[in-house]
């Protein structure tokens, strides 16, 4: 079953939180749109690593190209978006 955007952003954000310990900050204190990286929640490089990790694990989704590392991650709104484009089963017109 096709999981909504809305849905679907929520988990990222708990997943997160989660998944990087961020004791002061709460799921619903990320913007969808907030950056991830740098001025954002201030993740790194080794962060990357671990959020295609969890798409992987949680979604069954791969980064294709690492080159799109950076226009995926770019937010909670951009993950949600790839994940929901590449999820098995989710394919355009299902």
């Amino acid at each position: 079953m096709r999981m909504e955007k809305a849905q679907l952003m929520e988990n990222l954000k708990k997943q997160i939180v989660a998944q990087f310990n961020l004791k002061k900050i709460n799921p619903e204190d990320i913007g969808n749109d907030q950056p991830l990286f740098v001025e954002g929640l201030g993740l790194d490089s080794i962060d990357a690593l671990e959020l295609i990790v969890l798409l992987q694990q949680e979604y069954k989704v791969k980064l294709a190209n690492p080159e799109d590392g950076p226009k995926v991650f770019a937010s909670v709104s951009t993950m949600a978006d790839y994940i929901l484009k590449h999820q098995p089963g989710n394919a355009n017109g299902q």
